[in-house]
């Protein structure tokens, strides 16, 4: 179905059409006739399934530009996810210039939310605990609210949102639209239909095919710090005319392009930082073949639609096992075979464990390859290059000169050979380091695992999901990277891996948990840790009695 058969405003269909979107995908073919007709949805869809059109292009068509309010509140389980979906109203938005669209969530400060707000904002897309904090601190007023949007809304109940999400919809007026969209249709996600919902309509997408059959996928373990030598030899191996390198953050990125430009490979990148400009440059010169290795995020790979990708390099396993299937599914287009490597390291085995459970597929572990693998692959190219080039013939005035030098100097046509193939090759290659393989280790510290400690308890009348679903809401660390929560009754340790420890710390200074201030530092020591002193202590008491 094409959207102008969705009797969508016309400013909005010169957006779609700028964004190169010809059709409705199934889930904003189904949902947005009946959003638009003011009736409360649930909605079952995947991420990538155009979700975020579905709900996005009814919003923009309730809202009165000559309102200045707040008039549509939508809630994510994270940061990205907010970011996104703002910017893809924005986008959807783009000639309706008097409509307003904020993201706030944690990690950025609430101060500068706060005077955007004031100069008014009409759709305001964020976490749950921000959207709370703004509540208490009396930021946002809900009186004009007329539409609520719960996207991933089995996600923010995993990361302990329930409450806050139920909250938010009690305090908004009662004849507000309620529109809710989820991946799975838990028992939970029913209760908050039947009690914040009129009547909803359920409409659910089936999952598209996961995984393309011609698409070999392998696994190599591997420590963090070799990574960028494990590419290398990866791309001398397979030697692909174009591949697409996915990190999870933009600094991988742009660190890996210098590295990757460095040793003299064809390689750029593309991240959401880069302006749009940009990433146009890097895209026409990735297409052309002048830029050989595209070096990308998730976000910003959204507009890579290349036939000709050889391989997919996952350098980092991607947040989301969603996220896993559009990567690989870069390659392997227009009936070719492609192949997705992906690099494990640590406790990410269990990542890659659930990407299999989650595609239904199996993802074959294969041996780094050493030094000798990566010199003979290139050897065998190069022979199989010979020959094609010795069958074409045409080779008399290169025989002559190798003839003439054989008479000039005590060389045999061995020693010419010899020299030439090396001169193809290096010598650089028997210096590089040799890659070690990694095992994998359960304990804490050697996981890269950070303990921290929180001022609240089990007599806060707080719960782990709470903590959990407030590290993730304002960090934006997924909760399936958070480790151990370990309560007791006056405080709390949770495990955070060790590279991100400082940017939780950062996100939860200033942060309530169920109205309680709460102060987060790296704790000293384990719990185990602890209670030996603690034991220690009440025995050297005990005997001096």
């Amino acid at each position: 179905m094409k959207f102008e058969d969705l009797q969508v405003d016309e400013r909005i269909l010169r957006a779609v059409e700028d964004m190169g979107f010809e059709e409705a995908s199934p889930i904003q073919a189904q949902a947005i006739p009946v959003i638009m007709e003011g009736r409360d949805v649930v909605g079952q869809a995947q991420t990538g399934t155009g979700k975020t059109a579905a709900y996005s292009i009814p919003v923009l068509e309730k809202i009165n530009p000559d309102l200045k309010k707040l008039q549509a509140v939508i809630l994510c389980p994270t940061r990205e996810l907010a970011v996104q979906v703002a910017e893809e109203i924005r986008r959807l938005a783009k000639y309706m210039s008097d409509i307003r669209v904020l993201p706030v969530y944690g990690g950025q400060e609430i101060v500068k939310q706060i005077k955007s707000l004031k100069s008014g904002v009409q759709i305001v897309v964020g976490t749950p605990g921000r959207v709370m904090d703004h509540m208490r601190r009396k930021t946002v007023r809900f009186d004009n609210v007329s539409m609520v949007v719960l996207d991933e809304a089995d996600e923010m109940l995993d990361m302990g949102f329930r409450e806050d999400m139920e909250t938010i919809l009690t305090d908004t007026p009662p004849t507000r639209q309620t529109v809710m969209f989820s991946a799975t249709m838990p028992k939970a996600i029913m209760e908050i239909a039947k009690n914040f919902q009129k009547n909803a309509e359920i409409i659910k997408v089936v999952r598209k095919e996961l995984t393309v059959k011609n698409i070999e996928q392998y696994y190599y373990e591997v420590r963090p710090k070799n990574k960028n030598e494990l590419l290398c030899r990866l791309i001398d191996i397979y030697n692909p005319r174009l591949s697409v390198v996915f990190c999870n953050t933009k600094r991988q990125v742009d660190e890996l392009i210098s590295e990757l430009k460095g040793r003299g490979y064809f390689a750029d990148g593309i991240h959401g930082d880069m302006k749009q400009a940009q990433r146009d440059r890097v895209m026409a010169d990735f297409r052309s073949g002048k830029t050989e290795i595209l070096i990308a995020t998730d976000v910003a790979a959204r507009g890579i639609d290349v036939d000709d990708v050889d391989v997919v390099f996952n350098y980092d396993l991607p947040q989301d096992e969603e996220y896993y299937v559009h990567r690989i599914g870069r390659t392997g287009r227009a009936g070719r075979e492609g192949v997705a490597l992906s690099f494990v390291s640590g406790k990410e085995a269990y990542k890659l464990k659930d990407i299999e459970r989650y595609c239904k597929t199996k993802i074959k572990a294969k041996p780094v390859p050493s030094m000798d693998d990566v010199k003979n692959t290139k050897l065998e190219a190069i022979f199989t290059k010979v020959k094609e080039v010795i069958e074409e013939g045409g080779l008399s005035d290169m025989i002559e000169a190798v003839e003439s030098n054989l008479n000039m100097e005590d060389y045999t046509s061995l020693d010419i050979a010899a020299a030439l193939l090396k001169m193809t090759i290096g010598d650089s290659l028997e210096h590089r380091e040799e890659l070690e393989q990694v095992h994998f280790d359960m304990d804490a510290d050697s996981r890269g695992m950070v303990r921290l400690f929180i001022n609240v308890g089990k007599k806060d009348k707080i719960k782990p999901a709470n903590i959990l679903g407030a590290i993730s809401g304002e960090s934006g660390l997924p909760g399936k990277l958070v480790g151990s929560i370990d309560m007791l009754d006056n405080y709390t340790f949770v495990e955070v891996p060790s590279k991100y420890a400082n940017a939780v710390l950062a996100a939860m200074e200033n942060v309530t948990i169920k109205g309680r201030h709460i102060s987060m530092e790296k704790a000293k020591g384990s719990v185990r840790s602890r209670k030996k002193k603690k034991r220690a202590k009440l025995t050297r008491r005990v005997s001096t009695l």
